[in-house]
């Protein structure tokens, strides 16, 4: 069962949207968003540095826009793995993009710490196939469109 999740994504119209869909997927989740790949390792690195910080919860889930102005998401996936907080091992990220592009498609698919594909607007049904499945360790197709 997933408690916490952060939400990284520029669009704020996106993100806004994303987590209303979260929140009518499960009300009782503990949502963290940030509008960029920087601000959200900075949160991570904090995590990293005192531990003990309540403030600081650790993710269960991560989805990550993939096209972002100056980091996008590919790179915050390098940035993230560099980490050394034991506790973010667990974390599943999932690519949440837009993006059609095969490209970014099997590039995501090839990336050790992305979990999944799933394709913009994130919807209620969507999160049903992907978390519920990964989360009750039924194997599931990579990319998610419903």
């Amino acid at each position: 069962m997933i408690k916490n999740v952060i939400l990284i994504d520029d669009n704020k119209i996106d993100l806004f949207v994303s987590q209303k869909i979260l929140e009518k997927y499960n009300s009782k989740l503990h949502i963290k968003t940030f509008t960029s790949g920087f601000s959200a390792l900075s949160y991570f690195k904090l995590m990293e540095l005192k531990p003990h910080l309540e403030v600081c919860v650790v993710p269960d889930v991560i989805f990550l826009d993939i096209n972002m102005p100056q980091m996008n998401g590919f790179e915050f996936l390098k940035e993230f793995e560099r980490l050394n907080a034991s506790k973010l091992k667990k974390t599943k990220t999932y690519m949440l993009s837009s993006s059609t592009s095969a490209k970014d498609i099997i590039k995501a698919k090839n990336e050790a710490l992305c979990s999944g594909y799933i394709s913009k607007p994130l919807t209620v049904d969507k999160l049903k196939k992907r978390i519920t499945s990964d989360f009750h360790l039924r194997k599931l197709d990579f990319f998610c469109t419903l």
